[in-house]
């Protein structure tokens, strides 16, 4: 056995200890918005889907119309892409069963492992860990206030700074929650931007 073959039975048996999707895959199978569509819309759907009824779907959202509207060329843009390009992609990392003979496209059990990734975070809004330290730093200052004694901040009470404390960072979760579901793929309506 050659110092090259035994290099390569080693690589092979490492891919082949790892189970599951890597962190690798999972970023590049969701760097394509088309991609992204593709699994919002099986998420969405919860079941196995037919090539026509997807590119029709993602050349609607695409071309910002009704799936109704859409014309024969925009649907065949699409239609011949995933096809050709995107479903083999996502089936052969095992994210989705693509069955080219009968046109039907499935999730896998491995794609729920994409699951910590599908938050989609828009371009135009801080992050959340950003918000949340800001949050803090009010909150830190509002209480150093209250300590030495600042009006209007003297005039609380302890347990009223408190409940403020409370009030202002649960608002904030709950808006975070929110704010998270929307932007998932795989919620109701639109794919996240």
């Amino acid at each position: 056995m050659s110092v090259e073959s035994v290099g390569q039975t080693s690589l092979e048996e490492s891919d082949d200890a790892t189970d599951g999707l890597t962190q690798e895959v999972a970023f590049t199978m969701l760097s394509c918005r088309r991609r992204r569509y593709i699994l919002h819309y099986l998420r969405q759907e919860g079941r196995a889907v037919t090539l026509h009824e997807l590119s029709k779907q993602l050349a609607a959202w695409e071309n910002d119309v009704d799936p109704d509207a859409v014309t024969h060329k925009q649907r065949m843009r699409v239609y011949t892409a995933l096809r050709q390009s995107h479903l083999p992609k996502l089936d052969e990392n095992g994210v989705v069963e693509f069955d080219a003979s009968a046109g039907t496209i499935a999730l896998t059990d491995d794609a729920s492992e994409l699951e910590v990734y599908l938050e989609v975070v828009p371009h135009d809004e801080i992050p959340w860990s950003t918000y949340y330290l800001g949050l803090g730093g009010i909150c830190a200052s509002v209480v150093g206030l209250f300590g030495i004694g600042i009006f209007p901040f003297s005039a609380l009470s302890g347990i009223g700074i408190a409940a403020l404390v409370t009030l202002l960072f649960t608002v904030s979760a709950v808006a975070h929650r929110y704010h998270e579901r929307r932007n998932r793929l795989g919620s109701d309506g639109e794919p996240p931007a």
